[in-house]
Parts: C-alpha cells; structure tokens; sequence
C-alpha cells in the first residue's frame, strides 16, 4: 500500500475540536480497564490530525471502570465522586499513550490533583491548544449530577471549539438501538432539536440543550471503525452530524 507523504496530506477543514472518548470503547472486548492496542491506534489518529494543523481537545468517559448510578448502596455524589476520578485515570493514561506516539500532552482538572494534573482555566487551557498541545480535561464538571456528555459540550463551548467529535462503540445514531431492533434506521443527518424531542439518547437532556443553545454541532461516529476520526474530519464522514 502506498504510503501518502505527511507533507502531501489531506489537511483538515477544521481549527479546534472537542473529542469525546468512550470509556468502554476504549476497553475494547474486554469491556473493562484498557485495551492498549486500541489506544495506540486512536493516539496514533489523533497525531495524525495535529500534524494538519487541527488543535484537539478530549474528554474521555469512566464507563471503563464505573458505573455507579446503577448501585442503590451508594450515595449519588460520592458515586459520582468515584466516576470523576475514574475520567482522571483514563486521562493520564491515555495521555501517556499519546505521549508514546510523538505528541505533547497537558492534563485538566476542576478540582486540585497536585502534580498528577494541573487546575482547569480557560486561559491556560487554549495556551496549550494554541501551542498544538493534545489539551485532555479530567474529572467531569467537578460536581455531581453533571455527566462527561456535559463536561464535554462545556469545554467545547469553553474553548470555542468547531465542534465536538463523539467517537463511541456504535457507528452514528439510529431511530431505535441497533443492538435491539435489525432494522433500526441511521441517521445521516438529525437537528438538535429532534435528537431532544425524540429522545434519541446520543448525549443526556442537559448536554443536549446546552449545545441547541450554543450553537455547537456534533459529529457521531464508532471510534472501533478503521481510520475514523481521521477520516471524520477529512471529509469521509460515515456516521451522523447533528446539525444546530
């Protein structure tokens, strides 16, 4: 196969993106903890974007490790306490494992981590943005009752992103689960507005209305398709955009 020089690459059409990372497909089949060879190949695709100019933001999901509004045992803040953390974990490693292909790599918090991850502000945060530092943004909102889908528009809008990437285990979004019903149909294209009225699930109620009133788009994509996110923001796009 013929190798495309870096220099004669397609650049992409876009400054600065929010990706979103699911916790759980970033565990691979093994639906726990990480599965490396999948996150050397997202870090391996998320270079290849920086060298085209594009500045990249990620929020990444604790699916991988917790679930914990499924317990009735505990607390919802101290469960939702726990999911922030597991998005700190997921960070510094993935971020380790960018750092592995070539890139540099900066590590947010709401909440004070010491030297593990520095205080979130915006200022700082599109300083590293602008220097063509892979900016990661851990530990959710920093509040219970707030999910990642929230963290993730937030920092979106925060950072005046183009739009926000939702890289997850299922290739767009469908009228029904796929998983569930064959014939369930995919969306080429859907508004905002009809994700939220039809309930379709592709981001929580809050995060949802929250880009309907900031005008963010999304793009929704399965991050276990080969090349996706690459291809994405190139142009050969096969999942669903979400129009505002």
């Amino acid at each position: 196969m013929q190798t495309v020089p870096q220099r004669n690459r397609q650049r992409c059409y876009m400054k600065r993106v929010l990706l979103k990372l699911s916790g759980e497909a970033l565990a691979g089949e093994k639906h726990t903890g990480f599965d490396e060879a999948t996150c050397v190949q997202v870090a391996k695709q998320v270079k290849e974007v920086c060298d085209s100019g594009v500045q990249v933001g990620v929020v990444i999901g604790g699916g991988n490790f917790w679930r914990g509004r499924t317990s009735e045992n505990i607390d919802r803040t101290k469960s939702d306490q726990i999911g922030m953390l597991a998005t700190v974990m997921n960070c510094i490693y993935v971020s380790e494992i960018f750092r592995s292909v070539g890139m540099k790599t900066k590590v947010f918090t709401p909440f004070t981590m010491g030297p593990m991850a520095e205080m979130f502000t915006k200022d700082a945060a599109v300083e590293c943005l602008e220097k063509g530092v892979v900016t990661f943004f851990a530990g959710g909102t920093g509040h219970p009752y707030f999910s990642t889908d929230t963290t993730t528009t937030l920092r979106a809008i925060e950072i005046e992103a183009d739009v926000i990437l939702l890289a997850k285990a299922v290739d767009g979004i469908y009228d029904s689960d796929p998983k569930l019903n064959p014939d369930a149909k995919k969306y080429d294209e859907i508004s905002i507005q009809t994700v939220i009225d039809q309930k379709l699930g592709v981001m929580d109620l809050t995060a949802s209305i929250m880009c309907m009133e900031n005008k963010m788009p999304m793009m929704v994509f399965g991050l276990n398709e080969e090349n996706s996110i690459v291809n994405t923001l190139k142009g050969k796009f096969s999942g669903t955009k979400v129009t505002v």
